[in-house]
């Protein structure tokens, strides 16, 4: 049984989908319900800063993944997630399950160069510092041979109906809709974006091979390009001038000071005006995946969820 815990958010949606597609056994858990269409598929409530409630709903796993998203405030990050993840270390030991995270590179920090599995961890924000500390935990558990433990990294992502998702708000839904872009930073910095579907895609296949087990892993996604290349090419697909206006740090700052979750951006700017580039060469050549690309993913966004206005 394969169990999401987190279930109902843009990357648990495209994992619960691969499942699907292989007739997979799946338990979704998560706070609020969430659509359990298809074969196999059960909802489960739990909170994941109650251990029991996580223990029941992870009875039976044989695999567990972990793709919660929180609250974007810092303040929540440091009180929850050392919680949640020692919840998750401890039902992991208890159950016998592999547990597959899936994290961000927050703890990278700002890097000069590519990030890779083994770039060290010098977060440059609270949230970064959150992250190195969850994934430090779970690593020292792996290491200790405790549990059969794998971190999946990925970068930002797009494809999504959801506000997680900056340039699907502000760029693709923008040209859906005739309407000038927005672009976090500098346009002239380079940026990776992997495809929800190749995520989803990633995990599943990371699930499926033992052999991948105690070990962190950058999911695939394409070559970093120019904030202004990546406008472009959306702009080409939908057939629009490739307008837009950056938004700056300050202009964050005084949002924020009336949406505490665009606030939590301020102190991640440093992604978007410098070079933001992730390598995931050693997915690709482990599991011979290639990357969808940019003008394929956008493409497929035009004829689905970001069709252009008639």
């Amino acid at each position: 049984m394969h169990t999401i815990l987190g279930a109902g958010g843009p990357v648990a949606n495209a994992l619960t989908r691969e499942l699907l597609s292989a007739n997979e056994t799946i338990r979704l858990v998560s706070r609020k319900p969430v659509n359990t269409t298809g074969k196999n598929v059960t909802w489960q409530k739990a909170d994941l800063l109650n251990y029991d409630e996580v223990l029941s709903a992870a009875k039976g796993s044989t695999i567990i993944y972990l793709v919660a998203g929180l609250v974007y405030d810092k303040d929540v990050w440091k009180q929850q997630w050392p919680i949640i993840m020692q919840n998750v270390i401890n039902v992991t030991k208890a159950t016998g399950a592999r547990l597959i995270f899936f994290d961000n590179v927050y703890m990278y920090g700002l890097v000069n160069g590519a990030m890779k599995e083994d770039t060290p961890y010098h977060p440059s924000s609270v949230k970064g510092s959150v992250r190195a500390g969850v994934a430090d935990m779970l690593m020292a558990e792996v290491k200790a041979g405790n549990i059969n433990a794998t971190i999946a990294r990925a970068p930002d992502f797009y494809g999504t109906d959801s506000t997680n998702s900056f340039v699907d708000m502000m760029v693709l839904s923008k040209y859906a809709a005739g309407q000038s872009a927005q672009w976090i930073g500098d346009a002239g910095k380079k940026h990776n974006f992997i495809f929800i579907e190749d995520a989803g895609k990633a995990m599943y296949l990371l699930g499926q091979n033992p052999d991948s087990a105690n070990q962190i892993w950058h999911l695939p996604t394409p070559p970093a390009i120019t904030g202004k290349q990546f406008i472009e090419i959306a702009a080409s697909v939908y057939k629009v001038k490739p307008r837009f206006f950056s938004i700056k740090k300050y202009m964050l700052w005084l949002i924020g000071l009336f949406q505490k979750v665009v606030m939590g951006t301020v102190e991640m700017y440093y992604q978007y005006d410098h070079d933001y580039i992730f390598d995931s060469s050693k997915f690709e050549k482990a599991f011979d995946f290639k990357p969808t690309s940019y003008e394929d993913g956008i493409t497929e966004m035009s004829k689905t969820l970001y069709k252009p206005k008639a």
